[in-house]
């Protein structure tokens, strides 16, 4: 449905991120404030002769109101190009300081940034940072000298526990990871459909797994009627599937050829002809085997994306019963992928019933698709109950929801924005939530690259680069990148301290991981999460208004973790076990 409103990434992290300070080591005097960060610099894309690069500075002092971070190249590097910050070099010497919107960043908070710049020979990252002239190095020191004697304990408790101590209290949240719900195929997005397509450096920055890389692991891209365009995304698929991520890929026809069709055109709905359901059926074979050819094996191959919505560009018409007639008869026609019925607005069962209820028709199909508009209000966003009977999983596979525009010409731009922020969290993240709950297997958002997406597009009005990460795609990454195709849902229990907290956990690859909204305006600090079994690693991820993905202290004790939740925040939770 077109919207209704319409290499290698190195890092290096000066001093330890995000440490947890558990004891008092200066006492401060009375007016001195205290200051100290830590810079996590990430070189998100390389090229011959040029780079990305992305910063995130953590504030571990009192809270400023503005800042400068500086740093100095070995390399002879040069900055060419920048977003979020107002940056200037002299030599080696960079200086970036805040813009309008992101100069206050609260203690334990960060800012972050993005450039592109030149390099020639050599690469390699700074290894110091200062802060408002303070150095960088995961700590914290007073800006003036302390006037008293260093106290010899800390005045008050600290507010984490320190690591290695056990946790007070019973646990808020329990996993039960012997009762189990559907196996996870992922969570992906969209190619361009009408032309245009991801470049390398823009898809290893959707589907890669490093730092400022979000983690997809299934992409969606359109099957033309014409065979001429179905070079265009190879490049973009090919790259995604070598990624080694286990990345999907999914193919949606819009229509069929014109000629095929009783309108005799691309647009406007028409049915296919029932004399040409063959031919149609060989069509998206030849698309699946061309690619196989490229070297991009198609996972799924949908019959149909939106078969009971017939607008004024690629569109075709079905029933459920015509539906059923076509995998029936001609589906065994279609090798080397599964096919996926029938993609329709709203999940409508009644454009998947019928080839569920006929055997030949069911055998034949491998996944169920629906797209999300409308489907809570219809009462469909619950487990479907035929598809749990014949073990289908159900994928949601397309959704776009935009209605936090038109507040200022950096709305989408801006990462802080506190509208973009709310409609991320409670309305984007909250549906993936609820998919997961309902069982579902996939939840896939509509394009990966445009200005409200996961990485910009670029368009002026709205204030975001090309291809780099937004809010959203960061959001959206604490399920995906964390959350690893072929990890099962498994089921959990909470005290009524975590009641605010809206929680999925899944297992796979030796590890449980937690996804956590907290969609209130209160944090629920010292939250203890109990693992079925000891637990050897904890790590504890968070996106909110003015974090992105930013690593979190945790205390590890056995099978159990202490970990803060922040208000209006996402967070994971990863045990190694």
């Amino acid at each position: 449905m077109r919207r209704r409103r319409v290499t290698n990434a190195a890092l290096v992290s000066a001093g330890a991120v995000l440490l947890a300070s558990t004891a008092v080591a200066v006492a401060v005097p009375a007016g001195a404030a205290a200051a100290g960060c830590s810079v996590n610099y990430s070189v998100s894309s390389q090229w011959q002769g040029g780079f990305g690069a992305n910063v995130i500075v953590t504030n571990l002092g009192d809270a400023v109101t503005s800042w400068t971070l500086t740093w100095s190249y070995s390399a002879e590097q040069t900055v060419t190009q920048a977003w979020n910050t107002t940056l200037m070099q002299s030599g080696a010497a960079v200086t970036a300081r805040n813009v309008s919107y992101n100069g206050a960043i609260a203690t334990n908070g960060t800012a972050s940034f993005g450039f592109n710049g030149s390099w020639t020979g050599s690469n390699p990252a700074p290894t110091s940072f200062a802060l408002n002239g303070v150095a960088c190095t995961g700590g914290t020191v007073p800006t003036t000298s302390p006037t008293t004697s260093p106290s010899t304990s800390p005045s008050t408790s600290p507010s984490t526990p320190p690591t290695g101590a056990p946790p007070a209290g019973p646990a808020d949240i329990t996993v039960n990871s012997a009762t189990r719900y559907q196996t996870v195929d992922g969570f992906g997005a969209a190619t361009p459909i009408w032309g245009g397509t991801w470049s390398t450096a823009e898809t290893q920055t959707l589907v890669g797994l490093g730092a400022n890389q979000l983690g997809l692991s299934i992409v969606r891209t359109g099957l033309s009627p014409v065979s001429s365009e179905w070079s265009t995304q190879v490049n973009a698929l090919k790259t995604a599937k070598s990624s080694g991520a286990g990345v999907k890929i999914l193919a949606s026809p819009w229509t069929a050829p014109a000629a095929w069709k009783t309108n005799n055109s691309r647009v406007n709905g028409g049915k296919l002809k029932t004399d040409y359901y063959d031919d149609y059926a060989n069509h998206l074979n030849s698309y699946v085997q061309y690619m196989r050819g490229q070297g991009v094996n198609i996972d799924v191959t949908s019959v149909q994306n939106e078969p009971d919505w017939h607008p004024d560009y690629d569109s075709m018409d079905w029933s459920g019963t015509e539906l059923r007639n076509f995998v029936r008869d001609q589906g065994t026609r279609v090798q080397n992928t599964k096919l996926m019925v029938a993609e329709a607005v709203n999940l409508n069962y009644g454009y998947t019933d019928p080839t569920f209820n006929d055997a030949t028709a069911r055998s034949n199909i491998g996944y169920i698709g629906g797209h999300l508009y409308g489907t809570e209000d219809s009462g469909r966003l619950r487990p479907y109950s035929l598809a749990e009977q014949y073990d289908k999983p159900v994928w949601m596979t397309e959704w776009n929801y935009h209605e936090a525009d038109g507040s200022g010409s950096n709305i989408w731009g801006n990462p802080s924005n506190l509208a973009v922020w709310n409609e991320t969290l409670d309305d984007i993240m909250r549906t993936v939530h609820k998919s997961m709950e309902s069982n579902w297997s996939a939840y896939i958002w509509w394009y990966g690259k445009r200005y409200y997406s996961f990485i910009g597009d670029g368009e002026a009005a709205y204030g975001t680069t090309a291809g780099a990460p937004l809010k959203r795609g960061y959001a959206f990454s604490q399920y995906a990148k964390y959350v690893r195709p072929g990890y099962q849902r498994v089921a959990l229990t909470k005290s009524s301290k975590a009641s605010p907290l809206e929680v999925t956990a899944y297992q796979g690859d030796g590890k449980i991981t937690l996804v956590i909204l907290n969609r209130s305006n209160s944090a629920v600090n010292n939250a203890v999460i109990q693992a079925p079994q000891n637990v050897s690693r904890a790590e504890h991820y968070l996106t909110s208004q003015n974090a992105n993905a930013a690593s979190q202290p945790t205390s590890l004790n056995g099978g159990q973790a202490t970990i803060n939740v922040g208000a209006r925040s996402i967070s994971t939770v990863v045990f190694t076990l």
